[in-house]
């Protein structure tokens, strides 16, 4: 591609977004509303910057929050440049960013070479057993460990080592959850273990306490680009502020009024700190919005005006004024889906559209239930995102865990979930004395297994035969594994030879469900040698390469990508952020609901209210919303009350079912019937 074909791609682009491309001299901020196309500004700048800039591309590093983005991210670059200038850019995501970090500096860590990543399930595991080893009360509550886990991630974002979250606590609770982060700390490490938030925390503080790594790091980076910006927490922020240096060259792509995930650490006023730690720092809005029609924007825009803001932005579009905004008042919350699934219905009939063209957001993953029942009823095709994670699949996370005590034979948590899955006879008193016999010789439970002192303490000789031959069998395969340049056949052979195939077979309820299993297994199969076959770098071909990363995409992506089939789509608000459909319904427009009892007992309606921004922009030209005056709670029917949300829509744009109707709807009911048969036969000829 020539550099002219290049130049003539970047200057499709709105005054806002061209100068947000060409600025680079300075630190920037772009504040880029919903569908004002901060993508094109990216990958576009990307492109500016190896073509017309002369930065190397190896120089520069985009991280965003999801595989998907980043994957996109890639692909549009790849569009705009020829592929020499694309050879080493960096375009991922924050934590596959720390992974190749610790990688690479892996001497100037507490890690050994082969070192695992938990997953929350293991997190989980090792919180219980060290809260049962220590004899604290509650380590059979879920809510507790639950809390242990959220305290744990909160202050690893905050960059709080343990000491530090001990001499901080405030009561009793804090107190005992500070100590349990220092057990828990010492024992991950003991496994050659990091977690999910070690990724980031890990490199942070290497950047942090070593100047020397700081200087080379920021030597490397030239030019950093930051997507979701509003998302990042503490420990994130760092990280770009270490990056960066005096420097600042970076551009910072956000929108504080999109900022919905305070709950899993995410600080809007990491924008406002931008403003504080670079005083140069440059913001260019990005107000014109290529989604949504003048209406569903007029009712955003009314909605977040309720909302303190930093910098203030209005979005607009010139795609027309658009339908008016519905709200249907229904009895109950059966009557609500039944309505919203007649509706769906009805409009796609009368409009010729397809199924995909719907989604129905809510808070809750419990909304959905009624209207599955009622789509199912009509026999109408949908899909539920944000399902079973395909990585979440137990068939899948059993292979998985023989992978990872391959790459690290420490990872104890990966040997309890397998020793006995297949069933090996070894029983939980072999286990516990298995583990007592570890701790004393500090070792791990593998190497424990195939110690020769082990019938010392364990007297069954049968159980002690079984442990030995196991330690022996993953021993060899390590051997071989490592050594061999085209791994997934003898990934294969390993898993039939453990038996686990035929207790598939054995123990699946149904000739579809073992169908299902074993098909998830040569997915999982066709993934490694994707990996293998995809890696850039000869060191990414290995196993233990490989292994890590599959972990970071399930962790990553915690879903699986279904294919695009012509489904409606139903979701939470949270998992409808950065897509669009034609058609949206919000449904649970209630006080206790949207906004949520939690943000309203906390004073936390804020962040709701910006939900709610998040599924208005969602749609592109049709825009509804329900409210059930009853709804079932507990079993009980409840009388509700209407979202403060509805008073804070502009009145002369909506449309109230069951009310008056209002003048702005002028459909003549004549040719709304001739539609919809004509639209009817078209269906069935």
């Amino acid at each position: 591609m020539s550099g002219t074909h290049t130049s003539q791609k970047l200057s499709a682009l709105n005054p806002r977004q061209q100068e947000a491309m060409e600025y680079v001299s300075g630190p920037l901020l772009v504040l880029a509303g919903a569908g004002s196309g901060k993508t094109a500004v990216i990958t576009r700048k990307i492109a500016h910057l190896i073509q017309n800039c002369n930065v190397p591309s190896h120089r520069i590093v985009a991280m965003t929050f999801t595989n998907k983005a980043a994957r996109e991210m890639k692909e549009r670059v790849s569009k705009l440049l020829p592929s020499d200038k694309m050879k080493g850019i960096t375009v991922s995501t924050f934590h596959n960013f720390g992974l190749n970090l610790l990688r690479l500096e892996l001497k100037h860590t507490p890690l050994k070479n082969n070192f695992s990543i938990l997953d929350a399930d293991d997190c989980k595991r090792l919180l219980m057993d060290l809260m049962q080893r220590d004899n604290l009360s509650g380590a059979d509550s879920k809510e507790l460990i639950a809390k242990a886990m959220r305290r744990i991630s909160d202050w690893k974002n905050d960059l709080l080592m343990p000491a530090q979250a001990i001499s901080t606590a405030i009561d009793n609770e804090d107190l005992q959850l500070a100590h349990l982060y220092e057990l828990y700390e010492r024992n991950i490490r003991a496994y050659n273990a990091v977690d999910f938030d070690d990724l980031i925390a890990l490199p942070t503080r290497l950047l942090q306490d070593n100047a020397e790594l700081r200087d080379k790091w920021q030597n490397r980076v030239h030019y950093l680009l930051v997507d979701e910006y509003q998302d990042t927490n503490t420990a994130q922020y760092m990280l770009v502020k270490l990056l960066v240096g005096v420097q600042a060259r970076f551009t910072a792509v956000g929108d504080d009024d999109q900022s919905i995930y305070a709950w899993r650490g995410a600080k809007p006023e990491n924008m406002a700190l931008l403003a504080d730690d670079f005083p140069r720092l440059k913001v260019i809005k990005l107000e014109q919005n290529y989604r949504s029609t003048s209406r569903i924007l007029k009712a955003a825009n009314k909605v977040i005006e309720n909302n303190p803001h930093l910098f203030e932005k209005a979005l607009w579009s010139d795609k027309g004024h658009g339908d008016v905004i519905r709200v249907m008042n229904c009895r109950n919350d059966d009557d609500e889906a039944e309505r919203i699934v007649h509706d769906i219905m009805t409009h796609r009939l009368m409009n010729g559209k397809t199924w995909q063209d719907y989604a129905v957001l809510y808070r809750g993953n419990f909304q959905a239930r009624v209207l599955e029942t009622q789509l199912r009823q009509l026999q109408i095709p949908y899909k539920v995102s944000g399902g079973t994670s395909f990585f979440a699949r137990a068939e899948i996370k059993d292979v998985m865990s023989y992978l990872r005590l391959i790459i690290n034979p420490d990872d104890d948590s990966a040997f309890l979930r397998i020793i006995n899955t297949p069933k090996r006879e070894i029983g939980p008193a072999t286990l516990e004395k298995l583990g007592l016999f570890a701790q004393e010789f500090s070792m791990s439970l593998l190497s424990a297994a195939g110690d020769l002192r082990l019938n010392m303490v364990v007297s069954q000789r049968k159980a002690v035969l079984h442990l030995h031959e196991f330690a022996q069998f993953i021993d060899q395969y390590t051997r071989d594994l490592h050594d061999d340049d085209n791994p997934v056949p003898l990934v294969r052979q390993m898993i039939n030879e453990t038996g686990y195939i035929d207790y598939i077979k054995e123990n699946a309820p149904t000739p579809q469900n073992e169908k299902n299993k074993l098909d998830n297994l040569e997915t999982l199969f066709s993934s490694i040698q994707s990996l293998i076959n995809r890696a850039e770098d000869v060191d990414e071909k290995n196993i233990e390469s490989v292994i890590r990363k599959l972990v970071l995409l399930d962790l990553l992506d915690q879903q699986q990508e279904e294919e695009d089939t012509d489904k409606v789509n139903l979701m939470t608000l949270h998992a409808a952020k950065g897509l669009e459909f034609p058609y949206v319904y919000i449904m649970g427009l209630e006080e206790e609901l949207l906004p949520h009892k939690n943000s309203i007992a906390a004073e936390t309606v804020e962040e709701e209210r910006r939900l709610m921004y998040v599924g208005i922009t969602r749609a592109r030209q049709g825009l509804t919303l329900t409210l059930a005056e009853q709804r079932k709670m507990g079993g009980n029917l409840r009388q509700t009350t209407p979202s403060r949300f509805l008073d804070e829509l502009p009145e002369e744009e909506i449309e109230w079912s069951g009310r008056k109707k209002n003048k702005i709807s002028n459909v003549d009911p004549k040719a709304q019937a001739a539609a919809y048969l004509a639209n009817l036969k078209a269906l069935m000829k």
